[in-house]
């Protein structure tokens, strides 16, 4: 989590109560150690947030303080939109929830002219044909890419025909029809791109996978350029 976006989830922490809290407990519902809530809450005090804390009693907001806007350009803010709309549009369930509350985060620290732009944006999204998502397991999948963790699967081609195999998943493609887990297969030694519709079932293996996700990312992306044709 970036910092801009701790010490906004802090202030709203603290907005939400009327009664002190204990740094322990605000270091825990912002899964930040003790050491970083401190700092968080001294850089909130610095901005001239009315916070005030006592030992053996917590921390206080008093009310009367705001977040200075968010200020992004009329593009940023577009380009923004666009995309969770997309995202609303297009993707699954839990995703598009996602986007929505992210807009409407956004609306709420921007100036009245940007959060505008958000209620009534310049560009939209055409309704389209559904995508196969295979929602169920999309979860338990971007869990696994998040934490660089192994995935045992159950898999059906094209035929129907179903094998098992443990992968490394390293990220969601978007296609037209349907999503594609795009992932470093240890049953084929190779990558592999997965339509997650036909997966059948996930569970996440305890071991990580021994390189880093943005390494494997760096192959593929290589793997991909080389298997092009020559113009």
């Amino acid at each position: 989590m970036s910092r801009a976006r701790r010490l906004l989830e802090l202030m709203e922490a603290l907005r939400r109560r009327r009664r002190p809290v204990s740094g322990a407990t605000l270091a825990q519902e912002l899964s930040v150690s003790l050491r970083t809530l401190y700092r968080d809450v001294a850089a909130l005090q610095a901005q001239g947030a009315d916070i005030e804390g006592e030992a053996g009693l917590g921390y206080v907001l008093k009310p009367g303080f705001t977040l200075p806007p968010l200020m992004l350009t009329v593009d940023e803010v577009e380009a923004l939109t666009l995309g969770a709309l997309w995202v609303g549009a297009r993707a699954d369930a839990g995703l598009a929830k996602a986007a929505e509350s992210a807009l409407a985060k956004l609306a709420a620290v921007m100036p009245p002219d940007r959060a505008e732009l958000v209620a009534a944006p310049s560009s939209l999204v055409v309704p389209s044909a559904a995508i196969a998502t295979g929602e169920a397991h999309l979860a338990p999948i971007r869990a696994a890419i998040r934490g660089e963790r192994k995935l045992a699967i159950v898999y059906s081609d094209a035929k129907g025909a179903e094998t098992w195999r443990v992968v490394w998943p390293m990220a969601i493609s978007y296609f037209e029809a349907a999503l594609i887990l795009v992932a470093w297969c240890e049953t084929r030694a190779a990558f592999r791109h997965f339509r997650v519709d036909r997966i059948g079932s996930v569970a996440e293996r305890p071991e990580r996978y021994p390189r880093r996700r943005r390494a494997l990312l760096a192959d593929w992306e290589a793997e991909i350029v080389r298997a092009r044709p020559s113009p």
